[in-house]
C-alpha cells in the first residue's frame, strides 16, 4: 500500500513518467523505500484503474512515445487521507539478527568474521547515505519547497542515525569478541 502512496506523493509535485518516477525514487527515498521499475509500472496501472492517476501520451518524433502520469483529485484525496491516518504497526524483521541469534553455533573467529561483515555493511550504508544528493539552497528557494525538503531531510537523518547506532553496536560486539580470543 505504501508504494501506491509514495507514487501519489511524487505525482502530487508534478506529472512524471514511470521512468522518471524510478529516478526520483532512486534519488530520494531509496534508502528506506526502494522500488524497482516493474513495481512502479504495475502500481501506476493499478492507480490508473482506481482513478487515482491519469495518463497522457506525448507522441515522440525522434523518440518513443512518452507516457506521463498525473495525480487526479481522487488521488490527492487518497494521499491526504493516508497521510493523516495512523498506520498499523509492522513486525520488525532483520535477517542479520537471526544470524546473530544463532552465532553461538560458530567458532569465535567465524563469529568475529560475521560481525566484521555486518560492520562493513553498516559502513557502506553510511557511505551510500552520504552520496544521496543534497538539495541546493538556491534550488530550494527557487522551487518554494523548503518545507518539503525539511521533511525529506528528516528521513535521511533517521537513516544516518540508525546506521551509526548499528555500527557503534557492531563495533562494541567486535571488541568484546576480540577480547575473548
Amino acid at each position: 500500500m505504501s508504494l501506491e502512496h509514495a507514487i501519489l506523493g511524487f505525482l502530487n509535485y508534478r506529472p512524471l513518467s514511470g521512468y522518471d518516477l524510478k529516478k526520483v525514487f532512486d534519488n530520494s527515498v531509496r534508502h528506506f523505500w526502494p522500488a524497482d521499475q516493474s513495481q512502479i509500472y504495475r502500481t501506476l496501472a493499478r492507480l490508473a484503474e482506481q482513478g487515482m492517476v491519469e495518463q497522457a501520451v506525448f507522441r515522440g518524433v525522434a523518440r518513443p512515445d512518452r507516457k506521463e502520469y498525473r495525480i487526479t483529485p481522487a488521488g490527492r484525496e487518497a494521499l491526504r487521507a493516508w497521510l493523516l491516518k495512523p498506520l498499523p504497526s509492522q513486525d520488525l524483521r532483520i535477517a542479520e539478527l537471526i544470524q546473530v541469534f544463532f552465532a553461538g553455533q560458530l567458532s569465535d573467529p567465524q563469529a568475529l568474521a560475521l560481525f566484521e561483515r555486518l560492520a562493513a555493511a553498516a559502513r557502506a550504508t553510511l557511505v551510500a547515505y552520504d552520496q544521496i544528493p543534497q538539495p541546493a539552497e538556491a534550488d530550494a528557494q527557487a522551487t518554494d519547497m523548503q518545507r518539503e525538503r525539511f521533511f525529506w531531510q528528516l528521513t535521511l537523518e533517521y537513516g544516518r542515525m540508525s546506521a551509526r547506532m548499528d555500527l557503534a553496536w557492531l563495533e562494541g560486539v567486535i571488541a568484546r569478541i576480540q577480547e575473548a580470543l
